[in-house]
């Protein structure tokens, strides 16, 4: 099933793969997006993928483009340099068609791995929180969200601003909302 979702100045293009039934409402998920995309300052009018799979799926592409092997939770694939989201910054100036967004990247998650986390009590951001599976997918796309927007959680530092921002978007959890 493939859905455009509008919220603007966004529109967040969401492919859920065959087989793949999501514990949140798509609708939901779109709303996590669009709130770390203006937390995180992206450009705006913009689009970004979102790709809900499976753990085979998600495994392939984290060999071939992170060199680990196996399965993991969530990856991003960001299009623009972390200096489109500074404060005032603007779409880049590249070329595409008139009335057409700037595209920002993709957010692939693996459903199947957001569900096994939350159901063995490994999910949030420490890895020992028990929560709904439709909390743990929520988190997933609004740090896949804010990795496409140039946060990262390299050093503590940044780690600390990013959970925190985490936290502060997801508000309070263990509800499907």
């Amino acid at each position: 099933m493939s859905r455009a979702i509008y919220r603007r100045p966004w529109r967040i293009d969401v492919d859920v793969r065959d087989g793949v039934s999501p514990p949140a409402s798509v609708a939901s998920l779109g709303a996590a997006i669009a709130s770390a995309l203006g937390a995180g300052r992206a450009p705006r009018p913009a689009s970004i993928g979102l790709i809900l799979t499976d753990d085979a799926e998600i495994a392939d592409l984290n060999v071939t483009h992170m060199g680990h092997t196996g399965p993991t939770d969530v990856l991003s694939f960001p299009l623009l340099p972390p200096s489109a989201f500074a404060p005032g910054a603007t779409a880049p100036d590249v070329p595409r068609p008139p009335r057409s967004r700037v595209h920002l990247g993709d957010i692939v998650v693996s459903v199947e791995r957001a569900i096994e986390q939350a159901d063995a009590g490994r999910g949030g951001q420490t890895g020992d929180v028990r929560w709904s599976p439709a909390d743990e997918l929520r988190l997933l796309v609004t740090h896949g969200a804010l990795h496409i927007c140039g946060w990262d959680h390299a050093t503590p530092s940044d780690e600390r601003e990013m959970r925190a921002l985490e936290r502060r978007l997801l508000g309070p959890v263990g509800t499907d909302r």
